[in-house]
């Protein structure tokens, strides 16, 4: 099977028959299987997020309890995001050949295991060996998501559709908001950090549900077994899609050292740097969550009118403004700090929308999987170096003035994009 990379002439454009219009649209085109199909991704990337958050949350009550300094802070981020580069590539792998399904409850019941250990962590080292382990089932778990939802979804749809997943995150990142602040509020630090690691459990109670309801998209399924290519590294790197492989792995560093850089160090910086109670933190995250929420279904309209690349452009743009206008609103302004923390989540998200669809449409079927699970998560554990960065000049600079960094990672997206082509209403192959 030729890996080559579809193009306009060679790509079959948006179905013959008209996709269902309306604000659900989207959603009534998938058909009963791809809505089950989209039900199960969105759960489990939301429990995903929850389980991401439980430590960017709980990080001051981390560093205290185990006496650990910014770096080392930061360096917990990092394995994991870095590990997370092994499992998303592995995952990819076991979706191209064995199936979407079958391999997104694997990546689930991996990170629920390990985010649940990471409560019992007798010492940083431990928790850092845990939290590297909970990263394999993290790094696959969007990638493989992401691809089954994709292979059912119209082209004239995919971009909102898998902008609807993507928010996924932003309700699992307010789901955990909700419970770091009951917990630390009603328990001891010391034990309030242990408590969120062990609500982690949860997302196990979805692989149940994915074993009886979900199911591979039927053409997908079709090439899969024929195909004599699938799931193979090598195939992504040959000429043809060597360029693909190389700019796709940019545009993920550059989005993601961006992201990760805020979501890692906004809370710390909300209540070290700004002074905020526990209870203060979760309502300024409140309005950061909601604009992400937005954001995501915005960027995920958008990226179909305006197509995959410029609504990463945009994007890139505004959300490079935000991290400078964010970090420098001045001493005592705290009404502003609440007003800007909802273009900023808008901004950081909606980027992130296209990215379901822009990297199905770069693979054909055979290494699809492999191709995104690669790409995604190598350009995640590159842009992890971003919040290790970040903790080592928090010292000097102070988190506030650390965290403009990110702003670099989204000019390296923009870069990225001069070598990829636009994908807007391609079929997938």
């Amino acid at each position: 099977m030729s890996t080559t990379p579809p193009t306009p002439d060679t790509v079959r454009l948006s179905p013959r028959l008209p996709a269902p219009e309306g604000p659900f649209g989207w959603l009534r085109a998938l058909g009963p299987r791809g809505r089950r199909a989209f039900a199960g991704a969105f759960g489990g990337y939301a429990l995903d997020s929850y389980d991401y958050f439980t430590l960017p949350l709980s990080m001051v009550a981390l560093a205290a309890y185990f006496g650990l300094d910014s770096g080392q802070t930061g360096l917990i981020t990092t394995v994991t995001l870095v590990v997370s580069a092994v499992g998303g590539a592995a995952a990819g792998v076991i979706a191209d050949r064995f199936g979407r399904v079958r391999a997104l409850m694997i990546t689930v019941i991996t990170y629920a295991v390990f985010t649940v250990a990471c409560g019992f962590a007798p010492t940083y080292e431990t928790l850092l060996v845990f939290r590297a382990l909970q990263g394999l089932g993290f790094g696959g778990e969007w990638a493989v998501g992401a691809i089954l939802v994709a292979e059912y979804a119209s082209a004239k749809h995919r971009g909102r559709t898998l902008g609807a997943v993507q928010s996924a995150w932003a309700a699992g990142w307010a789901l955990a908001a909700i419970v770091y602040t009951l917990v630390f509020q009603f328990l001891d630090a010391d034990l309030a950090w242990r408590v969120m690691f062990w609500t982690g459990a949860l997302p196990a109670l979805l692989v149940v549900w994915l074993r009886r309801r979900v199911q591979d998209a039927p053409k997908a399924s079709e090439k899969l077994e024929v195909s004599a290519h699938k799931g193979s590294f090598t195939e992504i790197f040959k000429p043809g899609l060597l360029r693909t492989t190389l700019f796709a792995v940019l545009l993920s560093t550059g989005v993601q050292g961006g992201y990760y850089t805020l979501a890692t160090w906004v809370p710390t910086y909300l209540k070290s740097d700004r002074g905020l109670t526990v209870v203060g933190t979760g309502g300024y995250l409140t309005f950061l969550i909601s604009g992400a929420f937005i954001g995501y279904l915005t960027g995920g309209y958008l990226t179909d009118r305006l197509g995959r690349k410029r609504n990463i452009v945009l994007f890139a743009i505004l959300s490079a403004a935000s991290i400078v206008a964010y970090t420098n609103i001045p001493d005592g302004a705290d009404g502003l700090l609440l007003v800007l923390g909802f273009p900023l989540g808008f901004c950081m998200s909606a980027i992130f929308s296209g990215f379901g669809s822009f990297l199905s449409e770069l693979y054909p079927t055979a290494v699809r999987g492999t191709g995104q699970g690669f790409t995604y998560n190598t350009g995640r554990a590159i842009g992890a170096v971003f919040p290790t960065l970040v903790g080592f000049l928090a010292d000097s600079w102070g988190v506030g003035g650390a965290l403009v960094f990110g702003a670099i990672g989204y000019a390296l997206a923009v870069v990225a994009l001069l070598g990829l082509p636009e994908t807007r209403g391609r079929e997938l192959l």
